[in-house]
Order: structure tokens, then sequence, then C-alpha cells
């Protein structure tokens, strides 16, 4: 059921349910009338304000958990917040400025995206995740050595030095020569292309008939272009931090939701899918509860940016993942900095 437009909430349904929802983001609990009537902004009597959150429970944007007289919000409601009320808390000239010193230290970029992961944890008190960039470097030669009668090692080597190994099964009675036709002629064709590159001048050549290789040498590298365009689509790697920061006081009355939360975060190739959603995103994009098929159990929240290097090209996404009751309004700009800084290391 999609929330009801902000414009059709009175002023005074607004108010309550605003005070309501930054409550309890702000302390994990529900919120009673009581303490609504004390906050200075309202000006209602205790049995006016249970009028007011009555009618809100009856839109389903709140709800009264268990026995409680306190109302919390539900994920519709959430979602009305995040969309159409939420003021959010830019970082401050110190916060960036941290972020930014963290991010400029010196090293391996793998080092960076796991400093990125680590700070996102601390900002957000919740687990950071960067989805690490699928590497294209510029290619050297490869190299196409025979394991056994059935199977070689295909080697491609990086112009800086990287290299990669993938198994390739063989044709019954491949010979040697065979294997080194193949590898010459890649080897020819791949001196400063990506993979995909290559790929794609290979293919050109074989479709048009202008490659010089024999049949079996061309079935070889036909069967080498597929295990590579496959394994590229796959080699996606997450980093994840800050675990521990879910298992903190508020979520021992929550255990099982926890606990599910935690088998979510182990089924990574899931959660990279979903941040893969956010690839193609303007700007951060909030995945809230069982939006998401993935949090049908847990009803974990995923606040998410893509990173982009120096040329504007998205290279991976990072974010956070914590309970619904995440600071949105805090953690939403900070992951967008984060994004940003990271963008300017990658480089």
């Amino acid at each position: 059921m999609a929330s009801p437009p902000i414009t059709e909430l009175t002023m005074r349904a607004r108010d309550i349910f605003r005070l309501v929802v930054e409550d309890y983001l702000a302390s994990g609990q529900p919120v009673g009338s009581k303490t609504l009537a004390r906050h200075r902004d309202v000006n209602l009597s205790p049995a006016s304000i249970r009028s007011v959150l009555s009618d809100l429970e009856q839109l389903g944007l709140l709800a009264a958990p268990h026995t409680s007289a306190g109302r919390m919000p539900t994920e519709m409601g959430l979602r009305l917040f995040v969309d159409g009320m939420m003021q959010v808390a830019e970082p401050t000239r110190e916060e960036r400025a941290a972020i930014e010193a963290q991010l400029a230290q010196p090293g391996p970029i793998e080092q960076a995206l796991e400093t990125t992961s680590a700070l996102l944890s601390d900002l957000s008190g919740a687990a950071g995740m960067v989805m690490v960039p699928q590497r294209e470097p510029r290619l050297s030669q490869m190299n196409i050595v025979p394991l056994d009668a059935n199977r070689a090692l295909v080697v491609l080597v990086g112009q800086d030095g990287h290299v990669e190994n993938r198994v390739l099964d063989l044709p019954e009675g491949t010979s040697s020569s065979a294997l080194q036709q193949a590898s010459n002629y890649v080897t020819a064709r791949l001196a400063g292309r990506t993979l995909p590159e290559a790929v794609k001048v290979i293919e050109n050549e074989i479709s048009s008939g202008k490659s010089a290789l024999d049949e079996v040498s061309r079935g070889l590298v036909e069967r080498g272009i597929v295990t590579w365009s496959e394994d590229a689509t796959r080699r996606r790697v997450l980093i994840v931090r800050g675990q521990a920061n879910l298992l903190d006081e508020s979520a021992l009355g929550d255990i099982e939701r926890i606990r599910s939360l935690i088998d979510d975060l182990e089924n990574k190739q899931s959660i990279a899918d979903l941040l893969d959603g956010a690839r193609e995103a303007e700007s951060t994009r909030i995945f809230i509860g069982a939006e998401n098929r993935l949090f049908a159990l847990s009803g974990s929240s995923v606040i998410a940016s893509p990173y982009r290097d120096r040329e504007g090209r998205v290279v991976g996404v990072l974010g956070v993942i914590g309970p619904t009751r995440l600071n949105y309004a805090r953690v939403v700009p900070m992951v967008d900095f984060t994004a940003q800084s990271l963008g300017k290391r990658i480089g």
C-alpha cells in the first residue's frame, strides 16, 4: 500500500507525525502522547494528541508495538518522512575535513576502500559497505599454459603488473601449437586495451573472417572470450565493516531481527545486487525494510550512493545497512559526501 501524499495530512497531523518519527529515530523507543505534550512546539492536550495519533495509525503511518501506549513509524511512514519531510543535516566543516583526511592517506586503493567501509560504520553507528570497483587494467599479454589433457590456465597480464588467472576447458586432442597460436593471436590484440575493448576487436575479426587462426585455435579464442566476459560480470567484491554495531543495547529486545540482518550480510552477493540498483542513481538512494524482498524478515534499511572516478564514470557503490531507525537526516548526507571523497581518491 502506498503512503498518502503529505498534502493530505493536516498541519497538526504533520507536526505530530514529524515529532514521533524524529523522537523514535533518536531513541529507538515508541513515543507516547505525554512525551509529545512536553514538546514546546506542541500546544495540544494529551487527549487531542492521542486522537491525532489514532488517525495517523489508521492511515498506516504509525503503529503501536505490543501493548505499548506509544507509537512508532511504520515502514510506509518512514518512506513518507524520508521523501517528503526530512531536513538533512549536512556534515560540518570538521566532519568533512576528517573524512577527507582519512581517505587521503597514502597506500593502495584496497586500503582506501577498507577505510571507507569502517568510516561509514563509525559515522552511522551501523554497518558500512563498499562495493569494490571492477578492475579494468590495460592489458599487456596473455599466456595459455596446459594443466592437463583437458584444461589450461589462461594468464592475463596487465600493463600495471596485475595478473588474472582463469581455468579454460580444452577440447579433446588440443595441441600445444594450437595453444601457442591462440596466445600469440590474442596477445597481439591486447596491448594497451582493456579486456572489453580487446574482446570486441577479437570478436569482430573472427566474425568477419579476418583472423589468421586455424579452426582449433579460433575455437579456443571464442570459448575464452565467453569465459572472460562472464567472469568480468561476476567479479563483484563487497567489503562490510562494523557488523558489531548492529548488536547495541536496543537490539537485545529484537534479537531475531538482528540475527536475520546478519544473515543477510553473510549473503554478500544479494547485498551487491541491491547496491547495483543504486549505480545509475543521480544521488543517494534509500531502501527501507520490506520495500526490498531481501529485508522482508530483518526489516533493515540501506542508504547507498554511487561513487565516480574523476572522469565522472560510476565505478562502485557504497553505503550503510542497519535497522530502519537509522538517523536518515544525518547519515544520508554523510554517505553522499563520503562517496564524493572516495571518488577523488580513486582518481
